[in-house]
């Protein structure tokens, strides 16, 4: 009984983990879709970043999160995060506004 705490925590861990890598994806992967399926001339009118920029940002915050160690716990996928939910949260809602709410969502 002693020994089966280490070996379930490993397990806990490693479900945490993956459960927290897909999530962080699946963030990242909603937010890339719809810069890529809005309007260019949009992201000017609302003064932020291009849409180049913001689909180059989320291209390669989800290409590191897949490829570098550390998994959805790494820095490159806490950044991953962090700019798909300032996207999410700052640019979208701007751009749902620029089109009076008849937008792609």
């Amino acid at each position: 009984m002693a020994y089966s705490a280490p070996i379930f925590y490993r397990d806990v861990q490693a479900y945490i983990e993956i459960i927290l890598l897909i999530f962080s994806l699946v963030i990242q992967a909603v937010a890339l879709i719809h810069c890529l399926t809005q309007r260019g001339d949009g992201f000017q009118s609302i003064g932020t970043l291009p849409k180049g920029a913001w689909a180059a940002i989320m291209a390669v915050c989800i290409v590191l999160t897949l490829l570098v160690r550390g998994g959805a716990t790494g820095i490159f996928s806490l950044v991953g995060i962090g700019a798909a939910m300032i996207y999410l949260l700052d640019v979208r809602p701007g751009l749902k506004d620029l089109s009076d709410g008849k937008g792609f969502w």
